[in-house]
């Protein structure tokens, strides 16, 4: 698999389209590491379920984590189950790390604090002044173990906090730290994954001699729906009953019929109409076919279905003086919110339709609406990985951001 294809968002093989071919050679889907075969010494805080620890993944990149650090001990659970870190380098409250430990052993840091008012009172505020705050403990980490280069990453309203002042300080602080800074407005959508999401991103580099721009938007060639899709008709699925069949022990014993057998029975002109004959197994996902992405083909579980009371309440179009939209299926997703396991308008979170009945999102589905790839565990409830989904950073931007750098660079 070519590296063009690797990047892509790919529940997606049957859809794949060429690259536009009018993309110049220096875009950064087609471009290749210098150091393909490095470590990346990774850090993360405000550490969530590792997006950038998946881009790596999905990059083929060898990663050492050197710490992460987050509050949530329901973060910490997936965190654990899906990345190689020696729990002693977990730090569950920022505020009371230090880190200096660490200082020259990362190479990239990356994090997102949530946004907090910083007084100005009339003058420019330096690391000191903006105790108290969870950036500062962000960008008290970034001096203390002087990462090679930093990624942060907020909402967009960080922009215009507090009337601005806010990302001034946010600027002015990374540059004291003597970092050569870039930042820009950044959507999920414009890096292949059909969600409208929009984050601000600063990237760092510790070498005031590096050069970087951000990576060129990408046509979006594909739709929410496209993560939702199965590959496979379910007529060619049993259901229930005919699963309970073939796999009873009495059946089987009688050789009437097999599953993933080496040599096929014979077969029957009536094949088709009855349960007997050859049956394959198809695992929710298959290893070996991670290259393929192939989601795993079932009807989702009753639970994420709205009841007839709760689908009237989400597609309800507001009052007199207050409107919101009802539109379902939508192409772009809207924004995925760590709430989004509670019941919202169909305005503000994701709702579709399958067999006549309205749904929401299931929590596998937001992870694919994230770019975590089906390897990735799910370990907590759902109320939980919902919350975990809306709370990442998407991964494609990062693979975008990490390509557009060649993080390799970096690295020995």
């Amino acid at each position: 698999m070519s590296e063009t294809e690797l990047l892509l968002t790919e529940p997606l093989v049957a859809y794949q389209t060429a690259l536009d071919a009018e993309l110049q050679s220096g875009h950064w889907q087609q471009k290749t590491f210098t150091n393909p075969n490095a470590t990346i010494k990774l850090a993360t805080l405000f550490s969530g379920i590792g997006a950038v620890e998946h881009a790596l993944h999905r990059l083929n990149l060898s990663t050492s984590i050197t710490f992460a650090s987050d509050i949530d001990s329901h973060v910490k659970k997936s965190y654990m189950a899906n990345y190689d870190l020696d729990p002693k380098d977990w730090y569950n409250d920022v505020t009371e790390f230090d880190a200096k430990k660490y200082k020259n052993s990362v190479d990239l840091l990356v994090g997102g604090s949530p946004c907090q008012a910083f007084s100005m009172v009339g003058k420019r505020l330096g690391l000191e002044d903006i105790r108290g705050t969870l950036f500062y403990d962000f960008a008290r980490i970034v001096s203390e173990t002087q990462p090679k280069v930093f990624i942060y990453e907020n909402v967009k309203g960080l922009t215009n906090h507090d009337g601005g002042n806010t990302w001034k300080v946010v600027q002015n602080v990374f540059k004291d730290l003597g970092y050569k800074i870039y930042t820009q407005l950044l959507n999920g959508k414009d890096f292949g994954i059909p969600q409208h999401r929009e984050r601000i991103v600063v990237v760092g580099f510790l070498d005031n001699n590096v050069d970087f721009s951000f990576p060129e938007k990408i046509p979006l060639e594909h739709t929410m729906q496209d993560f939702l899709e199965d590959f496979t008709e379910t007529k060619y699925y049993l259901k229930e009953k005919g699963i309970k069949f073939v796999t009873s022990t009495k059946n089987r014993m009688k050789r009437y019929t097999q599953i993933n057998g080496d040599i096929a029975l014979c077969q029957k002109a009536n094949q088709q109409f009855n349960w007997h004959g050859d049956f394959i197994f198809e695992p929710e996902f298959d290893d070996t076919a991670f290259d393929e992405f192939i989601f795993d083909v079932r009807d989702v579980e009753e639970k994420y279905y709205l009841s007839d009371k709760v689908r009237d309440y989400v597609l309800a179009g507001g009052t007199k003086n207050w409107k919101t939209s009802t539109k379902t299926d939508l192409s772009i997703a809207r924004p995925l919110l760590q709430s989004m396991h509670k019941m919202h308008r169909a305005g503000v979170d994701n709702y579709v339709t399958h067999k006549g009945r309205i749904r929401k999102l299931t929590p596998r589905e937001c992870l694919r609406l994230m770019g975590f790839r089906d390897d990735f565990k799910i370990e907590v409830s759902d109320t939980q990985a919902y919350r975990q989904a809306g709370n990442s950073i998407i991964v494609d931007m990062l693979i975008a951001i990490l390509k557009q750098m060649d993080i390799t660079k970096f690295s020995k």
